[in-house]
Parts: structure tokens; sequence; C-alpha cells
């Protein structure tokens, strides 16, 4: 099955590509798995390596709830997103299961996050009302592929972002736990939509 047209195709890679740069610029520069879970909802969150006074540790605390809140609505994003497709009836029922599947996990993913902001003294954030996604130009199931590859995407991307910025370092390896799960999505999808699913050795 081919794009509708070359521009509507476009259309779709530029908004993931959005998606993707707002969560880069909120974050900092920076949408967690069952094993993710574990680790945000168990951990005990100490005080970041290298904060020598409480106004130190104030402020460590502060960007990673920060970066936290911008993944938590990136995950409300891609929740909203896979709702979008599901309701569309474009996919496949098979295609349709694993759609809803990955957007359950996003679902376990948002509540992570958001637990692990509380766990610092934050107020995880809430999803939006709307989400300007185009769906105007979803007329297939491969166009629905591509808007949801374009996402998963993205996410890889910020949390590869991410990562290096926590003060706190459990939250690091939380979130390349869940950076796991989404390059997983997106090899994934990109399977479905006949793309070599891993094609090359090294993200970029």
């Amino acid at each position: 099955m081919k794009p509708n047209n070359a521009s509507e195709h476009a259309l779709l890679i530029e908004t993931a590509q959005d998606s993707r740069r707002r969560f880069l610029r909120q974050a900092g520069t920076a949408t967690f798995s069952g094993i993710a879970v574990a680790l945000l909802g168990g951990c005990t969150i100490t005080r970041a390596a290298g904060t020598s006074t409480a106004s130190d540790a104030d402020d460590a605390v502060a960007k990673d709830v920060r970066i936290l809140n911008t993944a938590v609505a990136a995950e409300y994003e891609a929740i909203a997103a896979y709702q979008v497709g599901a309701e569309s009836g474009l996919l496949k029922p098979q295609v349709l299961k694993v759609a809803l599947n990955f957007q359950s996990q996003h679902k376990q993913h948002a509540e992570a996050l958001a637990s692990a902001v509380r766990k610092l003294g934050g107020e995880a954030a809430d999803p939006k009302t709307h989400y300007n996604f185009p769906v105007d130009k979803l007329k297939s199931q491969e166009d629905v592929l591509q808007f949801a590859a374009g996402l998963e995407r993205g996410a890889v991307s910020a949390y590869v972002g991410a990562i290096p910025l926590f003060d706190h370092r459990e939250l690091s390896g939380a979130a390349a736990s869940i950076l796991a799960d989404e390059a997983m999505h997106w090899a994934v999808l990109r399977h479905a939509l006949g793309l070599d699913p891993v094609p090359q050795a090294f993200y970029s």
C-alpha cells in the first residue's frame, strides 16, 4: 500500500518531527515499559551526585521534574495518537491489536513518569484536551502506521537526549528502559510498513 501522494506523506512526517522538536525544546535538549514502572515506582530517589547544597539539590530536582513532565506530556500525546488510529477504522484487526497494545504501554509510561514527578515533590502534567493531528490526511492503514512510526522515532530521539540530562541517575536508568520499549515500537512499525526494522547499527 503506497502513500496517497508525496505531499500528504511529507505532512505526516513533518507533524511527527514537529512533536519531536517540541519535546526536545521543552525538556531543555530532551514519548516507560514494565521494567521502567518497577524502577520508577520502587526506587528511592536520592540527592543527585555533585549537589553540595540544599539550593543545588532543589535546582537539580526542578530540572528533573521539568524533563519528566515533558516526557509525561509526550506520552499523553502518543496515547491520543494511537486512539486516533484505533478509531479511524483503517486498521486491520491484527494491526489494531498491536496498536492498542502499544497505546497501553504508553499509558504505563505516563503513569510511571507521573509517579516519579510526584516522588520528587512536583505536580505531574495533564493531557491536553486537543492535539493538532493531521487526521484529514490519514486515509489508509499505511498513513496511520507512518504517522505512528514518526512519533515513535521522535520518542526514541527524545529519550536519547533526556537520559544524560537527569541529575538523579535512577531516572536515567528508568528512561533507558523506556527508550528500549519505544525503539521496539518503532522497529515493529517499520517492519509493518515493509521497511528494514533495524536499518543501522547505531541510532542517529
